[in-house]
């Protein structure tokens, strides 16, 4: 065998026979300014997101010193996040001067049994746009987009009036009804079932689902996270709501712990460290809420998006 067969052999085999190609100058730059880039891209992002614990978590931490400290220390230093001296007076005048726990439990009737009623209604009008066929159904879905335009504030008085003849006020009808129906949460569920394959509905059917069993035994677990997300939205909403159930409601055995913070406030003077206090204690509930969901929040934010 020539040595002209053995070196074209070798070549064919892509084996390597000689020194490596060497980059030039402008390959080696281009690869050094793009490891700078790399890494100043990543310093700025982890610098945004530094900015952004720190503008949530400086209030927060001076919501709970403002709660141990008494007005005298306030007033001294207010942007002091510790107090030189710590009292229970806040809390203490919470737990004395109100209901607490009968507001407690106002506040989780209010805001949980609403939005069960949200993710039924919701979810069940989230289905039929996105999932059936029928006359309409593009024109209907633009109809309740559009009332997210109108302010619940130009409702409020028609609704009061209707609640009024109906002798719902101070009640838990009257505080759950009105507010069982989003049309953010029509609008997320919807985007979250359009991304569900419809090989699913085929196979349902097939199987002979009927429209109700298709939607509760197909649809809705495969939409956990979006129900999830929708639940923690529409929960913190609620919960920190103090508008609605100060208007619905004139009695403080019905009223709910915003409302009856914004009262106490006014009737009291303003007494800080019981309104901090309030506060904070009011916020255990909707952390823990967030923990608990925070990784179906994460993939329904995910998949709900504008399709």
């Amino acid at each position: 065998m020539s040595t002209d067969t053995l070196d074209a052999g070798v070549r064919m085999s892509g084996a390597p026979h000689g020194p490596a190609p060497r980059r030039g100058p402008a390959a080696a730059v281009a690869v050094r300014l793009a490891r700078i880039t790399g890494r100043t891209a990543s310093a700025a992002s982890w610098l945004v997101v530094a900015v952004g614990a720190i503008a949530m978590i400086v209030p927060f931490c001076w919501m709970l010193g403002v709660a141990f400290r008494t007005s005298a220390d306030l007033y001294a230093d207010p942007a002091r996040l510790l107090p030189d001296q710590w009292t229970l007076h806040g809390v203490h005048a919470v737990l004395s001067q109100l209901p607490f726990g009968r507001l407690v439990l106002n506040t989780f009737v209010f805001a949980g049994g609403t939005t069960l009623l949200l993710l039924l209604f919701d979810s069940m009008t989230a289905f039929a746009l996105a999932r059936l066929r029928f006359r309409g159904q593009n024109v209907l879905f633009v109809l309740i987009l559009a009332t997210l335009m109108v302010p619940f504030q130009v409702t409020l008085v028609p609704v009061f009036l209707t609640l009024f003849h109906l002798g719902w006020l101070n009640s838990y009808q009257g505080l759950i009804v009105p507010r069982a129906t989003s049309a953010l949460g029509i609008f997320l569920l919807r985007q979250a079932f359009l991304a569900l394959p419809r090989d699913l509905d085929d196979a349902a059917r097939i199987d002979g689902a009927s429209n109700f069993g298709l939607y509760w035994r197909i649809i809705l677990p495969n939409a956990k996270p979006a129900l999830a997300s929708l639940f923690i939205i529409q929960f913190a909403a609620l919960w920190n709501d103090f508008l609605w159930p100060l208007v619905v409601t004139n009695d403080i055995r019905m009223q709910t712990l915003p409302a009856a913070l914004t009262l106490f406030s006014s009737q009291s003077g303003v007494d800080h460290a019981a309104l901090m206090a309030g506060a904070a204690i009011s916020l255990a509930p909707l952390a823990i809420a967030f923990l608990l969901l925070q990784r179906f929040f994460v993939q329904g934010v995910a998949t709900s998006g504008i399709r």
